[in-house]
C-alpha cells in the first residue's frame, strides 16, 4: 500500500472541528438572511436575530483564525503545503530583509 503524502497524513482535529463550527454557523446565518428577505421581515426581533446569527459565525472563524496561528501542527502542516514556487520568493524576499 503507497503511503500518504505529509499534507494528507497529517491532520489537526481541533482545527477540522472548529472548520466545521465555523462552516455550520455561517450556513446557519445565511438561511436566515434568505428567509427573513423573503418573508420581507424587518421587526427589530428580527434583526436582533440576525446580529445574534452574525456574531455567532464571526466568533466561530475567529476562533478557527486563532488557532491556526497558535496550533504547531497547523503552521508545520500549512508551510508544508506551501508550492515550491512560494517557498522560493519568501526565502529570496527573507534574504532581502537580512541584508
Amino acid at each position: 500500500m503507497e503511503r500518504p503524502s505529509f499534507g494528507e497524513a497529517q491532520v489537526c482535529r481541533e482545527q477540522q472541528r472548529l472548520l466545521e463550527e465555523c462552516e455550520k454557523a455561517l450556513e446557519i446565518w445565511k438561511e436566515h438572511q434568505a428567509e427573513f428577505r423573503q418573508l420581507r421581515s424587518n421587526g427589530v426581533e428580527a434583526g436582533d436575530k440576525l446580529l445574534r446569527l452574525q456574531a455567532n459565525y464571526a466568533r466561530a472563524y475567529t476562533v478557527l483564525r486563532n488557532h491556526k496561528e497558535s496550533c504547531a501542527l497547523c503552521q508545520l502542516i500549512a508551510r508544508a503545503n506551501v508550492p515550491v514556487a512560494e517557498k522560493h520568493v519568501s526565502e529570496f524576499s527573507d534574504q532581502e530583509t537580512l541584508a
